[in-house]
């Protein structure tokens, strides 16, 4: 079992790199909130959720190639890097391009024509990220989690900073309108990745253009069903705030057009990415984690139990974030206008930690080599996400986009445990991972249900019950516990 106290260890590592920043990140509520209106968070909002999408065509799908094709017998790691480097640079140099081109097209149809600049400020920050997605893979390979989370924090550190100064200072000067404020934060972002090329600068200067008559064409051969997976899980991911404005009916929200609620679900919806962080960090260590135990016959039972911790984890998270959300609300939403939409915060929450337990059970066709039955499972979730919004936005609003999102994920994790059981064998604990999300649902629940005229009386009323639930579930998981730490 030390195995899993590496693993939970190099997880907390790559915390430090990838929740840390993304928390940090998460912090800039604050001001955005208090500075922009909920139409021009609107505005950011739709900006950065198709960039989320492009960015999993500039990178192609080759990171997860590297770690398969590195970690094959005999593998020279040099060369691998190199050719999927030069695959990612060729897609991403060809793909900001066409971006930049169509720069004048691309502002009208995203609501922001008198900007277009900001379109190619976006092909430049989706390019740098394509070029460091490698250099980065190739940390986490080679088990540099100090140098990768410096790298992330002082990335993070940058955006506050310009952040801070651009609204603060600057856009109080400026003419206030969304495309002023949506330009100050991506300019900010532009300026803080410019950092990875002075970061990376030795790897990439290392790097040769290398092409593999046969190796090359298998790794896009690998790579191109996981880009399409991960472009289907973008679309389930970002689709929502895409057709909020298409699909929700003018005058749903009295006194606030469509950007505006936007704007607003944008910025709650933060609250539920405080799940998608944890899995994140998981991801990053997971992944090698996965590929190099793939070959020890105990690995079945070992990825069971590590999908049996992490959904515990996850429901302490869910139970914490959406019991607390009166506290959340006025330190991170200055503005009280964004509120009225944190009704959708627990749904979202449940949705992530769904998403995480796929990304759990999805390592079965990732190390059979079926990686097409991943694109197939996420184009299913996609199906799923589109039909889901079309028919609950008109009717529930952004309510009806969460549980589109619920419904998505959930649909997922059922294909998937159904096909890997029948592929890959894993003997998952299903009734224990049930129960400890239906118990945690049903905790939730009660305890907003709760009401106290104090609010400070009522956190310490909820963070008492919290404190239980864990002493509970240390009870429940004791014996296998100590077991995991020998």
């Amino acid at each position: 079992m030390g195995k899993l106290k590496r693993l939970a260890g190099e997880t907390v590592l790559y915390g430090l790199g990838s929740i840390l920043p993304r928390f940090l990140n998460f912090l800039l509520l604050v001001p955005h909130t208090r500075v922009l209106s909920t139409e021009a968070y609107g505005t950011i909002t739709n900006l950065f959720t198709y960039t989320a999408v492009l960015n999993v065509i500039f990178t192609f799908g080759m990171e997860t190639a590297y770690f398969r094709f590195a970690n094959k017998p005999g593998a020279d790691e040099k060369r691998v890097f190199n050719l999927t480097q030069t695959v990612v640079l060729c897609v991403s140099l060809l793909s900001c391009l066409v971006l930049v081109l169509l720069a004048g097209p691309a502002a009208d149809v995203l609501e922001v024509p008198r900007e277009p600049n900001l379109i190619t400020w976006l092909a430049a920050i989706l390019f740098i990220d394509a070029a460091v997605a490698i250099p980065f893979a190739r940390l986490r390979a080679q088990k540099k989690a100090l140098r990768f989370t410096i790298g992330k924090i002082v990335n993070i550190g940058i955006i506050i900073g310009l952040n801070l100064y651009f609204l603060y200072v600057v856009f109080p000067t400026a003419a206030p309108d969304p495309s002023a404020g949506a330009g100050f934060v991506i300019l900010a972002n532009l300026i803080a990745n410019a950092f990875y090329l002075v970061f990376f600068a030795g790897m990439l200067l290392q790097w040769r253009p290398t092409f593999d008559r046969t190796v090359s064409p298998a790794m896009l051969t690998y790579a191109y069903p996981v880009m399409l997976m991960g472009l289907a899980g973008m679309t389930n991911e970002m689709f929502s705030r895409m057709t909020l404005k298409w699909w929700l009916p003018e005058g749903f929200y009295p006194g606030r057009s469509s950007q505006s609620a936007l704007g607003i679900f944008g910025a709650v919806y933060k609250f539920a990415v405080l799940m998608n962080l944890a899995i994140q960090s998981f991801r990053y260590a997971a992944e090698p984690f996965f590929f190099s135990n793939a070959a020890d016959k105990n690995s079945p039972e070992l990825f069971a139990k590590v999908n049996h911790y992490f959904i515990i984890v996850c429901c302490l998270l869910l139970l914490v974030v959406s019991t607390n959300l009166d506290i959340l609300k006025m330190l991170f939403l200055k503005n009280e206008a964004y509120w009225e939409g944190l009704s959708v915060v627990p749904v979202l929450l449940l949705g992530y930690l769904f998403l995480g337990v796929y990304y759990n059970l999805s390592v079965w066709f990732k190390l059979s080599d079926r990686t097409y039955i991943g694109t197939l499972l996420t184009v299913g979730g996609a199906v799923v996400t589109i039909a889901a919004n079309y028919i609950l936005i008109p009717h529930y609003g952004y309510m009806g986009s969460a549980w589109a999102t619920l419904l998505c994920y959930g649909s997922m994790v059922a294909a998937c445990y159904l096909l890997g059981q029948k592929y890959y064998p894993i003997p998952y604990r299903v009734a224990a991972g049930m129960g400890y999300i239906l118990g945690t649902i049903a905790l939730t629940w009660a305890i907003n249900q709760l009401t106290f005229e104090n609010l400070w009386i009522g956190t310490g009323v909820r963070a008492i019950i919290i404190i239980v639930y864990i002493g509970t579930i240390f009870f429940l998981e004791r014996k296998s516990l100590t077991r995991a730490v020998r």
